[in-house]
């Protein structure tokens, strides 16, 4: 399976901070932005990733994560030239994509526990997987609507009158019936490709699945100033609290087997000294004397 991630838009909630760096290149307490949904998608096993954002942030992004080999990984970069909607990744990114099922994952969304996405790519077999989550303010999101078996009903776009009170986060798998779906799409009112409206496809076929995530499960969209600082502050909190980082590639990429602790190892050495280099150390440490991946 191919990864996304889109790191597009002009950031304008941001204001004026975006007008220094992107809005996914900036920090959520002690890493750039990207590295969290980066690190969700090598967790859950994803390789071979494509990075779609503006012309002008392009070279950041590829001067802060390179080509993805010291992740083990791989990481292709495309241009979005004017934000036209989310799914209009799937028309950029189709070269990337080729024959194989991709899931796209929002570059300004953080999650943080539970194994939901991990157990959903690898259950994943054909039509979409998409997710819900419960929150206060469903209109500001993609809604859906369940039965009373549990199965979806409906998916609106920012509603006015919510059906439901669970949000589509930004993570969607897709198989391969998506570049065609993407294809056919007509822009919607406001001028943009709706993912949304790519997830009504796939609930029209009833090939669609929508996975409710646990409350163990914490979604965070760091789109606005305040939910910028939110996230610093959840993440600090959790990281202090718990002895561990979140949103860390390397780590991810040790554990999946991408890199051995050799590599790992070498990776980390080549860092400059910092709190993020000593946590790495020891981790690789702890890999050690746990005698895990020590090739």
């Amino acid at each position: 399976m191919k990864g996304i991630i889109l790191a597009g838009g002009a950031g304008s909630r941001l204001y004026p901070l975006t007008q220094v760096a992107s809005k996914q290149l900036q920090p959520v307490y002690d890493k750039p932005m990207v590295y969290y949904p980066l690190t969700v998608l090598i967790a859950s096993g994803i390789r071979e990733f494509c990075l779609i954002s503006t012309p002008q942030d392009i070279p950041r992004f590829e001067q802060l994560l390179g080509d993805g080999k010291r992740w083990g990984i791989t990481i292709e970069y495309r241009e979005q030239a004017k934000p036209e909607g989310i799914a209009q990744a799937f028309l950029i990114a189709e070269s990337f994509i080729g024959q194989d099922p991709v899931t796209l994952i929002l570059g300004d969304n953080i999650f943080f526990g539970g194994d939901a996405f991990p157990r959903a790519f690898a259950d994943f077999k054909s039509g979409a997987t998409v997710f819900a989550y419960h929150v206060t303010d469903p209109e500001r999101y993609g809604v859906v609507e369940f039965g009373l078996d549990g199965k979806a009903l409906s998916i609106e776009e920012k509603p006015e009158h919510p059906r439901s009170n669970y949000a589509v986060p930004g993570v969607y798998i897709y198989d391969n019936d998506v570049l065609a779906i993407a294809r056919a799409m007509k822009p919607s009112p406001r001028g943009e490709l709706e993912i949304t409206d790519i997830n009504r496809e796939y609930l029209r076929r009833g090939t669609l699945h929508v996975q409710r995530l646990s409350r163990g499960t914490a979604w965070l969209d760091a789109g606005t100033s305040t939910s910028l600082h939110d996230a610093s502050a959840y993440v600090q909190t959790i990281e202090k609290r718990q002895g561990i980082k979140l949103g860390c590639p390397e780590e991810a990429s040790l554990h999946r087997g991408f890199l051995s602790i050799d590599e790992f190892e070498s990776v980390v050495a080549a860092m400059p000294k910092c709190e993020y280099r000593d946590y790495l150390s020891g981790v690789a440490v702890e890999v050690r004397r746990l005698g895990i991946g020590a090739a």
